[in-house]
């Protein structure tokens, strides 16, 4: 581009691109809810107190079941959305794209200081120019949308707000101290406080100290002052604040990680997991700069799981190819440092949710920083001046920035109506039970159970289609006999037999659970008439693992009490949904409500003892009073029903 043009486009750039990020994204902030947004937001009650005050805020904080530590910040956010404008989902979407906005103006600032320190004597407009470049690409990447029109990624966004502010505040110290010496505590205090708040958003901000080591390790290489020297205050810094926190973060989780228990619901083990992720990595980067329809598919539970290094033969591909990567940031350190530095950032943000975590294999959100890594790497080499073929370097640039804002605005469109996201999804995964599950969900939404709508003779297409993929959990069969159920037709045995065959077969995970619980609230609520004898052999059969679920012993308890009327044993199983997670207190409270109005009062109050202080936190107010209230000496118990 001529110089001049590009002068005089300088200071325009940077607010095109945040105008441009709006309009492509407006379209998907009509759509509504989809998957995790249901446990965490539409489902769950703590997050819509009925008045605000410290024990109801705190209550909020804590209702995640996302993760152990409950994400508290992002679910306050999600309880300031319902205070202020409801449950509709569009406001809490834009409030989703407003922290993509403000995520990317801290990307602007941290990519011109790296673009300082990595390319020292570039012109000030060559830095700005790039910077703008790296952040309009980074905003409009079609990998990212996810963590924008999917409600429940406000964590991820929102956890790596802090990661960006944490880098931004070590990278201007550093550059302080090498330019006076001064400014270490700024550094260290920013970077341990930052990432503190990003961790209460989501717990994969606590990955901030290890990508400032490796910005220090690329461009600061750990000296400081006028005459570089090295500087054994950002060794002890980070003893401090990296290595510490990731052996005790490490010793945390190690028993778990190496629990066979913990894989047993997946479908693959730590060693395949690992193999897997292998492939899942370096598909990452196909994603990130030529994405597809079908590569950005949301539902990636039809990936091939690793089973050797052969098998598929990519996974030893995909392993040569991680190590090049390496091999190559290694290499590039001193010769070209932003490419270093973008390779090991990328690999970097994988660490915690490529690994040993048994977490699913791959989701898009995952590379919502490493995505800045990428462009960080490349962009400034695609957009240089004086080089060779600037043409070919500047029309590929433009096709690659143009691309990715067309799919992000086309993906935006599907998001924008439940539907046409539905459709959208399965066109592109056609081989994804869940997927192929979503659509028919969707058509039996739309056909609100009535024999006549048009939605109705659609559903069971793709629910059968689903239920013949292999790697398919209970829900398209759950899906088909909850269907039929409510509009009355016969089940076919064959869609029984499925389910209770796939629940012997495989550890029933939350996608087993949430579907026993479904049959049980409708045959508890008189509309789906269901066979006791399939119903009881189905929990049998998904509680005939040695790791069992407290949540599926919880809902066969419910069934026994309110379908069966079998108050001794829903008795046995309630006692032993809490034997089995003594740490979640809502299965206490009902063992505790089903004691009191069975006339079992000091062994209520016993159990109600039981639940500790922080865990009542979590209950909130409202029922710790109701069950302390029904609980009262004078009190038969009666009230402790509802």
């Amino acid at each position: 581009m001529n110089t001049s043009i590009r002068h005089r486009l300088l200071p325009f750039l940077l607010p095109i691109f945040m105008v441009l990020t709006v309009a492509v994204y407006w379209s998907g902030l009509y759509g509504g809810y989809t998957f995790d947004d249901y446990p965490n937001i539409v489902d769950n009650g703590a997050l819509r107190p009925s008045r605000v005050d410290i024990r109801s805020l705190i209550a909020a904080a804590l209702s995640s079941p996302s993760s152990e530590l409950h994400r508290p910040l992002s679910s306050l956010t999600f309880t300031a959305n319902w205070l202020l404008t409801g449950t509709d989902p569009f406001w809490f979407k834009l409030t989703n794209l407003l922290i993509h906005l403000a995520n990317g103006l801290l990307v602007y600032l941290l990519a011109r200081r790296l673009l300082r320190v990595g390319k020292p004597g570039l012109e000030a407009d060559t830095e700005r120019w790039y910077a703008a470049l790296i952040t309009g690409g980074w905003l409009l990447l079609p990998i990212n949308l996810t963590a924008v029109v999917y409600v429940v990624q406000r964590m991820e966004s929102l956890g790596n707000l802090f990661v960006l502010a944490a880098l931004l505040v070590y990278v201007r110290g550093r550059m302080r101290m090498q330019r006076d010496g001064r400014g270490f505590w700024g550094a260290a205090i920013g970077l341990g406080l930052w990432t503190f708040i990003g961790i209460m958003a989501k717990e994969d901000a606590a990955m901030a100290p290890f990508y400032a080591l490796l910005i220090e390790w690329t461009l600061f290489k750990g000296r400081s002052g006028p005459q570089p020297h090295r500087d054994h205050r950002i060794f002890a810094l980070f003893g401090v604040e990296l290595v510490l926190p990731g052996i005790l973060g490490l010793g945390w989780l190690l028993p778990g990680i190496m629990n066979p228990l913990t894989w047993a619901t997946r479908d693959f083990s730590l060693g395949q997991r690992l193999l897997s992720e292998s492939r899942i990595v370096m598909d990452y980067v196909g994603w990130i700069l030529l994405p597809t329809p079908h590569s950005l598919s949301f539902y990636h539970d039809d990936i091939r799981i690793s089973t050797g290094l052969l098998h598929p033969w990519t996974t030893l591909l995909a392993m040569l190819g991680i190590a090049a990567l390496i091999a190559g940031a290694i290499w590039l350190r001193n010769r070209a440092p932003l490419v270093s530095l973008g390779a090991a950032l990328f690999l970097g943000a994988q660490l915690m949710t490529g690994t040993v975590i048994p977490l699913e294999l791959a989701y898009e959100q995952r590379n919502y920083f490493a995505s800045f890594g990428v462009l960080l790497a490349l962009i400034p080499l695609l957009a240089r001046p004086r080089a060779a073929l600037p043409l070919a370097r500047g029309v590929l640039l433009g096709v690659l920035m143009l691309w990715w804002t067309v799919l992000t605005a086309q993906t935006a469109w599907a998001w924008g109506n439940p539907l046409r996201l539905a459709q959208q999804l399965a066109l592109r995964a056609p081989n994804s039970p869940r997927a192929q599950y979503e659509l028919g969900r969707t058509y039996i939404v739309l056909s609100d159970y009535d024999p006549q709508s048009p939605f109705t003779p659609l559903a069971y297409t793709p629910l059968e289609r689903a239920m013949a993929l292999p790697g398919s959990s209970i829900l398209p069969e759950q899906a088909l006999i909850f269907f039929n159920a409510r509009l009355h037709r016969p089940i076919k045995k064959q869609w029984w037999s499925r389910m209770i065959q796939r629940l012997n077969d495989r550890t029933p995970g939350v996608q087993e659970e949430s579907s026993l619980q479904a049959l049980t609230t409708c045959a508890r609520q008189g509309l789906c008439d269901l066979p006791h004898s399939d119903m009881v052999a189905a929990f049998k059969a998904a509680l005939s693992h040695r790791r069992q679920s407290a949540r599926i012993m919880e809902v066969y308890g419910d069934y026994t009490l309110n379908v069966l009327h079998n108050v001794p044993d829903a008795m046995k199983l309630f006692r032993a949904a809490v034997r089995i997670s003594p740490r979640t207190p809502i299965y206490r409270v009902t063992l505790v409500r089903l004691l009191a109005v069975t006339g079992h009062m000091d062994e209520a109050r016993a159990e109600f003892e039981r639940i500790s202080p922080d865990q009542r936190l979590i209950l909130g107010p409202a029922m710790v009073h109701q069950l302390q209230s029904c609980l009262a000496p004078r009190q038969t118990g009666a009230s402790c029903a509802n």
